[in-house]
């Protein structure tokens, strides 16, 4: 049993080595003519200088909060931050890197048909997921094995717990600044140069172009991963730090009965989840037609090999992990099982809850088509209405999901956990805490389809900007289609995760609260106590905040693009008619957009982590009730951001396609109209709304001891 966390550091370290062999996989593979790497060489040079400039702004932050955790906690939970922010922020930086270099390749393998070109954005995807999974995973067995296994430190499970915020940290900036970023450009670049201008997509007229093209990869593909990376070892550290508080246990009495196995079995299922996500990714293959449908099986076959493999190890590792009689019930090999497998399919009923809110295949996005025959002013409302409608679907789903994993968790361990002689209310969480590891146990291979949309995206436009045959931007036009769909997929997992970790960090949390105080500071959540009602609607309220200024920052940094894209229109002679040897200034764009997004990033950033501090020194029932507010209507914003934004989105390049008079129609200046709102909705305040969630409840948690 002991063995797990040394397996589990095992199968992290084969996934690097995985994510080692996908890159040689890309670097291998031609990147086109002179054009070609150019324009790859200069999208990889501006989101390097923009992740350079972000890191080191963030590094300030972290450096804040280094200080500020040694102070009050203690100082081995400051380097157990570190940790979590630099594998965090390395990750990203490597993932960004490797898909600068595979977007050319696609564009190169797509003259040779989806075979060729789905393989090579997939590879480069996927040294994005292992990556993520494999250094998320290694570093908290290592922080878990130093200090909890090795050591025994005091505080050990504060330190593990510290972790995890500083892997929320940099995700939550990565995702703020990113998405600010990427819709910035991409707003800049649509408006003038499709509406206005009336030039398509990708144009190398279009001084936003180059940079749209660096927002895909620093928003997402560094803010993506930094994001999955933070759910992943969110997922981890829920079940662990719910036992150890929820248990009382000190680091000399991790290795317990009862105690051990609970620890160990979110570490054995990552174990196994690893293993079969890297069976998995060698599953993915390309076929011959551009059919999103064949597309779709064939990218995600690894994703559903790698489900069906965990699904049926999860039962073997619960089996031999539970089947003590003397110590839990009759029913204990199953029950937990049954959580994490459930957790597992609410993931993936999420996933196609938002693949059928914004895949142009089902009628939501092509009823937004139609609706664009009538204006952008029908489109919009047909978008919002279909991202409302996919919130009612997918908070049934969790619920369902919540329902099955506590009932399971309540047959493995009972109504009350017996431990040390006392009675204890545990295993209704503890199975809501291990459903959240079994919806992100195959993060490595979802990780990898999810950065494969970027990748395609970028093929896309370096096939325009390049000037390829058009049946080079037909094939990477339907693997960009299907990115769309498989980046909503992601999303849907990561904020489903994100509900269920953010359960069960806050009954950490209440836990850690009794312990902290000796049982004599109990949370209270009576709405009818006025502390309580007050931190709900201050909780309620803060998602819609930080949405407003997430989404007027984009604005505010969108209007700079635009007015530079309209300048340069109008100042350089010969410029819009596309005259040979005239080329853009697309290296001011880019600086407009770095500079933009780095600033407003900061007040929606730090509002996350200082409201709950500042709310949780006047009163623990105010941040109590708070974080429940928070979770509730953050969830539910975040659903339906991602989806209305991504079915915007889909609906345009369904018109793009031919549908309702295709390019250059009214209906298509109206879905562009429709996809530009859906922008910062989907990849900015949308994605970013999961990780607000975690970080208030970790925050909340490393601090409880400094509450009482």
């Amino acid at each position: 049993m002991s063995a797990v966390p040394y397996l589990a550091l095992i199968s992290a370290v084969a996934a690097l080595i995985l994510a080692g062999y996908y890159y040689k996989a890309v670097e291998a593979a031609p990147p086109g003519n002179d054009r070609m790497v150019f324009l790859m060489n200069e999208i990889q040079k501006g989101a390097r200088a923009f992740l350079r400039q972000e890191y080191t702004w963030v590094s300030i932050f972290v450096l804040v909060m280094l200080v500020l955790i040694g102070v009050v906690i203690t100082p081995l939970a400051s380097i157990s931050y570190v940790i979590g922010a630099v594998l965090s922020a390395t990750a990203g930086y490597a993932g960004m890197t490797v898909a600068t270099m595979a977007n050319a390749r696609t564009t190169e393998a797509a003259k040779e048909g989806p075979s060729k070109a789905l393989p090579v954005a997939f590879r480069g995807g996927a040294v994005m997921g292992f990556a993520v999974a494999g250094l998320a995973l290694l570093g908290l067995m290592l922080v878990y094995l130093i200090f909890v296994v090795w050591t025994e430190s005091d505080d050990a499970f504060e330190i593990v717990t510290a972790y995890g915020l500083g892997a929320s940290s940099i995700a939550l900036f990565s995702r703020v600044g990113g998405g600010i970023y990427t819709k910035a450009a991409d707003v800049g670049a649509d408006l003038v140069g499709k509406v206005e201008a009336g030039i398509p997509e990708d144009d190398p007229r279009n001084p936003a172009t180059i940079a749209d093209n660096v927002g895909d990869n620093v928003g997402d593909v560094a803010g993506m991963g930094a994001d999955l990376f933070e759910s992943y070892a969110g997922s981890i550290i829920a079940p662990v730090s719910v036992t150890a508080f929820a248990l009382g246990i000190t680091a000399e009495a991790a290795d317990q009965d009862i105690a051990l196995q609970l620890l160990m079995f979110p570490m054995a299922i990552a174990f196994v989840g690893m293993i079969a996500s890297i069976i998995g990714s060698f599953l993915v293959r390309g076929g011959d037609s551009t059919d999103s449908k064949a597309l779709s099986k064939a990218l995600h076959m690894g994703t559903n090999v790698a489900m069906a493999i965990t699904a049926v190890a999860t039962v073997g590792v619960a089996y031999l992990m539970f089947n003590d009689a003397d110590l839990f019930p009759e029913e204990a090999p199953y029950g937990l099982a049954l959580s994490v497998i459930g957790g597992l399919v609410v993931g993936w009923a999420l996933g196609k809850t938002a693949e059928y809110y914004t895949s142009d295949h089902f009628g939501p996005v092509k009823k937004i088509a139609a609706q664009s025959e009538t204006g952008p002013a029908t489109t919009v409302l047909s978008g919002i209405s279909a991202g409302m409608i996919s919130v009612a679907a997918s908070v049934i789903l969790v619920l369902i999901g919540v329902g099955v994993a506590y009932w399971g968790g309540a047959q493995t361990l009972g109504d009350e956990l017996v431990f040390d002689g006392v009675p204890i209310e545990l295993g209704g969480i503890y199975g809501i805490a291990v459903a959240a590891i079994g919806m992100l146990a195959t993060t490595g291979v979802v990780v990898s389809v999810d950065a494969y949309g970027p990748i395609a995206d970028n093929a896309g436009g370096i096939a325009e900007m390049a000037e390829l045959d058009p049946s080079v931007r037909e094939v990477t036009d339907a693997l960009d289609s299907l990115g769309n769909t498989t980046a909503a997929v992601a999303k849907g997992f990561a904020v489903g995760s994100a509900a269920l970790t953010a359960l069960a960090l806050f009954k950490s949390f209440e836990f850690a609260i009794a312990e902290a105080s000796d049982g004599e500071e109990i949370l209270n959540l009576n709405v009818g106590d006025v502390e309580v009602f007050i931190g709900l609607f201050l909780g309620a309220g803060l998602p819609f905040l930080f949405a407003a200024l997430t989404i007027d920052a984009v604005g505010r940094a969108a209007n700079s693009m635009i007015e530079e894209v309209r300048r340069q229109f109008r100042e350089i002679p010969g410029l819009r008619e596309g005259k040979e040897g005239v080329v853009p200034d697309s290296a001011r764009c880019v600086q407009i957009s770095t500079e933009a997004s780095l600033r407003e990033m900061i007040v929606p950033g730090a509002l996350a982590v200082v409201v709950p501090l500042v709310v949780g020194f006047v009163s623990i029932d105010a941040l109590g009730g708070l974080l429940a507010g928070a979770l509730v209507t953050g969830f539910a914003l975040a659903i339906f951001m991602a989806n209305a934004g991504g079915a915007w989105d889909n609906a345009k390049k369904y018109i793009e396609a031919g549908a309702h008079g295709g390019k250059g129609s009214e209906p298509h200046k109206a879905a562009v109209v429709g996809d530009t709102v859906g922008d910062p909705f989907k990849d900015t305040s949308g994605p970013s709304m999961n990780i607000l969630l975690k970080v208030m409840t970790i925050v909340s948690l490393v601090f409880a001891s400094a509450f009482v």
